[in-house]
């Protein structure tokens, strides 16, 4: 019988990250687990949500290098307004775990100084040598370096606060300065390989999203993000498909993602996926080419074991948790040689790297790919067999459960 605990979760998206995790306590049946977030629809059960009042926008006054410090600060202010009354009920937890990334953390030590804080740190941002500058067709302005520094503000108090950190992989560790990397477990996320799996019968079968439809002599591209926006090559894989459906008639393609933005630039209209329509729409097959915005998770499932070639491409940045996803489910990766990726897929074993910004390149290795079953297949197995050595959700909640024990015994 698991030790009883009482969990005070905290993130803006219940229950982001923390799924996994506080699915798993709360089978344990054991322990009091209340999760502070923005109000939302999901539910887990067993946990207790509590909203917290999403501050207003920040003045048209406040500096814009200093307008997201601003909405971090009135946030953290919300949350820990909100874990008061919480405590006011009678609850205190022996242990608070939480995103760093919009500042919610930040005042929760006034509430309970003496509760140890595992935070979650996902990404330090830096104006050279990582995403800023990578991409030279977007070039940013000098002058907007200040606003980029700016967005440390939280990561640097977070790591001078009181508490422990954690972060999911050795690219973004990296990231943060040489001083604070020791101060930052690893603790690698998993996938649960029960779901994503491969399922090679999907391929013997008619495939449908909607009126869309893929048959069984059709060869299927697929490519999957938040938002169909540059950080993660929507403008590269746009690029190829005209050289890539002219060269395989049987050829479908289903590029899924909303519309807007998750990181970098956003249009003042209109969107990326209108913008790269109109630089490319005239030289592609649009009946063969779906985009169906955001899908069910289901549906989205299906779509990775259908697959028969799966581009993955982002900046240096934080890998997306769909390149797990679709290593786990057995689809051939054709993955950008960045680092975050290399992490991931060591070229020629569980997939192809193809430089980020060549959309050549990129046709070129998925053309390969479709040409040659036997590697295909090949590496299908090898990212099948990656995902179960390296990414059980077994192994991963085993470490976590580790990581939380040791922070509750620090006190």
């Amino acid at each position: 019988m698991a030790r009883a605990v009482k969990y005070l979760f905290v993130h803006q998206n219940f229950p982001g990250q923390y799924l996994h995790i506080v699915r798993r306590l709360a089978q344990e049946k054991a322990h009091d687990i209340v999760f502070i977030s923005e109000p939302n629809g999901n539910q887990v059960a067993g946990v207790r949500k509590v909203a917290y009042q999403v501050p207003r926008e920040p003045a048209s006054g406040i500096h814009p290098d200093a307008r997201d410090f601003e909405g971090m600060v009135r946030r953290a202010e919300s949350v820990a307004r909100t874990a008061a009354n919480v405590k006011a009920l009678g609850f205190t937890p022996d242990i608070i775990i939480g995103h760093h990334g919009w500042g919610e953390l930040l005042n929760i030590q006034d509430v309970w100084s003496d509760v140890p804080v595992l935070g979650y740190h996902e990404f330090y941002y830096h104006v050279h040598g990582v995403d800023v500058g990578f991409d030279p067709e977007f070039p940013l302005h000098p002058s907007t370096y200040p606003r980029v520094r700016a967005k440390n503000a939280v990561n640097l108090l977070a790591l001078t606060n009181p508490g422990h950190g954690q972060t999911p992989t050795e690219w973004q560790r990296s990231t943060y300065p040489d001083w604070a990397r020791s101060r930052l477990a690893l603790v690698p996320e998993g996938v649960d390989l029960a779901i994503c799996r491969p399922d090679p019968q999907l391929r013997r079968r008619r495939f449908a999203i909607g009126d869309f439809t893929v048959s069984p002599r059709d060869k299927l591209l697929t490519y999957v993000a938040r938002d169909l926006e540059p950080y993660r090559g929507f403008h590269v894989i746009m690029r190829a498909l005209p050289r890539l459906l002219a060269a395989r008639p049987e050829l479908c393609c289903v590029l899924v993602g909303g519309e807007g933005v998750s990181y970098g630039a956003r249009f003042a209209q209109g969107s990326w996926k209108e913008f790269m329509l109109r630089e490319v729409g005239d030289r592609i097959d649009r009946d063969r080419v779906l985009f169906p915005g955001k899908i069910a998770y289901e549906t989205y499932i299906r779509l990775l074991q259908r697959s028969d070639v799966h581009v993955y491409l982002t900046y240096p940045f934080v890998a997306s948790w769909s390149l797990r996803e679709a290593l786990a489910a057995g689809c051939a990766v054709v993955g950008s040689d960045t680092p975050p990726v290399r992490e991931f897929i060591t070229d020629g074993e569980n997939g192809l790297l193809t430089p980020c910004l060549d959309p050549e390149m990129l046709a070129t290795r998925v053309l390969d790919l479709l040409e040659d079953s036997e590697a295909a297949r090949r590496l299908r197995a090898g990212a099948r067999r990656f995902a179960e050595t390296v990414l059980p959700l077994e192994t991963y909640l085993t470490r976590y459960q580790a990581l939380i024990d040791e922070v509750i015994a620090s006190g």
